[in-house]
């Protein structure tokens, strides 16, 4: 892509983490202000960009290339949720409408405005 959407309308909030929230993965709140990783399939509330001692910063809003899994989503507004193992997918039911910017077919990465 010969243009940058880094820094488009961030919005990053600091939630608690449950065990098994990683950097770069989409996850969902599970409790009053905790963020918890996702299962396929489940709707994702934003993405972890760290985690560090029981706390984790999630962007809620903005640019970010994300692993996708299965069929590469096309671009445009597309439905997606939270696939297995940190990675997101094209929702066949539920997930949210989320604009998808680039898609780097070859790197299975896609770029997401939140």
């Amino acid at each position: 892509m010969n243009v940058s959407l880094n820094g488009f309308r961030e919005s990053m909030v600091t939630f608690e983490a449950e065990q098994g929230v990683a950097a770069g993965a989409p996850v969902k709140l599970t409790a009053n202000g905790t963020v918890g990783p996702c299962a396929d399939g489940e709707v994702f509330c934003g993405v972890a960009e760290n985690e560090r001692c029981g706390f984790a910063a999630v962007r809620l809003g903005g640019y970010v290339r994300l692993p996708y899994d299965g069929t590469a989503p096309a671009v445009g507004y597309q439905t997606l949720c939270a696939a297995a193992n940190g990675k997101i997918k094209t929702a066949e039911t539920g997930g949210r409408s989320l604009l998808v910017t680039d898609v780097d077919e070859a790197a299975n990465l896609c770029g997401v405005i939140l």
